[in-house]
């Protein structure tokens, strides 16, 4: 009797110790194990080493565990009818059937889930070990489900599932208000282009480039804008932009014959269809503040400053010297009425 519990005991044990792994290392979320393998600790690296390519652990784990089910049931009946008789074979059976469904699968399962990151550090490297010793079978299972695994890596995660996350961590308050508002507006970057965040032609001030300053000291005294365009003929032969401070510093010192080209800085050019991230980066690698925005045709569709863009993240910018709080929306309303008088459809 003392050897068919032995064998029991030790199947049962080996049954859940399987299931448990197995359950252990499907739950740990590969972003976490990413984050645990920068800690460059052997059992961490071993873990995301496992999660890469989880058919081989995973064979092995369905290996081992088959082997203590089927086996140790083939050893356990063989003592039981023996020890037993065939009386009660059958009782002995439905018993340890029982404690194999509880013992050995919903109760390692159920700790696995639960307590899924520091069980599957601790299994990681006992788990390779297995793999390698198993490698003969493991190779012919991997043959055998070959075709029902080709297909490519799938992503660690997406954009809707980021989101979905930021939101319930905003409602278990693990994340801020804040945090939570700007984690959801960074991902409007990649869906608004320059058309969308520029200040459009019609609002836009620019100066002729071969007038004086006195000519012109009027319209940059009123100007809204802090960079303003330098055109040739037409708003379509943008040639620069001049800075407001600098242009009314020379009408202060007396410059006012002052040609306006003369304090010219260079202008760069966007297509209005470029998205808001790439809009970004595009004026960090440049350094500037304002690019004129160019319709499909090559004309000038308006202008757009790194505070439109970041805007999109943190909201509207307004200081103390701003008096229209949305140029943007005004200039679309009057876009429109000047189509609609033109008898064109916006």
């Amino acid at each position: 009797m003392a050897n068919i519990i032995f064998v029991v005991l030790i199947v049962l044990t080996g049954s859940a110790v399987c299931a448990c792994a197995e359950t252990a290392l499907f739950s740990v979320s590969p972003v976490r194990v990413k984050q645990l393998a920068q800690s460059k600790k052997r059992t961490a690296i071993v873990l995301q080493s496992i999660r890469s390519k989880m058919n081989r652990p995973i064979a092995t784990i369905v290996i081992l565990n088959n082997i203590f089910n089927i086996v140790g049931s083939i050893v356990i009946g063989s003592l039981a009818a023996t020890v037993l008789g065939d009386a009660w074979l059958g009782l002995f059976s439905s018993v340890l059937t029982f404690l194999i469904i509880v013992c050995g699968e919903i109760v390692p399962k159920t700790i696995g889930e639960r307590y899924s990151e520091p069980i599957a550090l601790a299994v990681a490297i006992p788990v390779q070990f297995l793999t390698v010793i198993f490698t003969p079978l493991v190779w012919l299972m991997e043959q055998i489900t070959s075709p029902f695994n080709r297909r490519g890596n799938l992503p660690t995660t997406n954009e809707t599932e980021i989101r979905f996350l930021t939101m319930i961590g905003h409602k278990e308050g693990v994340i801020e208000d804040d945090e939570a508002e700007m984690i959801q507006r960074v991902f409007q970057l990649n869906d608004l282009t320059a058309n969308e965040l520029m200040t459009p032609r019609v609002i836009v001030t620019f100066l002729p480039g071969d007038s004086t300053l006195l000519e012109s000291q009027e319209e940059i005294i009123i100007s809204e804008h802090s960079r303003i365009l330098v055109i040739e003929e037409s708003i379509d032969k943008v040639i620069g932009y001049c800075l407001k401070d600098e242009l009314l510093a020379a009408i202060i010192k007396g410059k006012g014959e002052q040609k306006i080209n003369q304090l010219l800085r260079q202008v760069y050019y966007v297509p209005e269809s470029i998205k808001a991230d790439k809009l970004l980066k595009t004026f960090q690698d440049t350094r500037e503040h304002l690019m004129v925005v160019l319709d499909e045709y090559g004309g000038v569709a308006g202008v757009v400053t790194l505070e439109d863009v970041l805007e999109v993240l943190i909201g509207e910018i307004v200081d103390e010297t701003d008096r229209i709080i949305d140029l943007q929306e005004i200039a679309r309303k009057k876009r429109k009425v000047l189509l609609n008088s033109r008898g064109i459809k916006p």
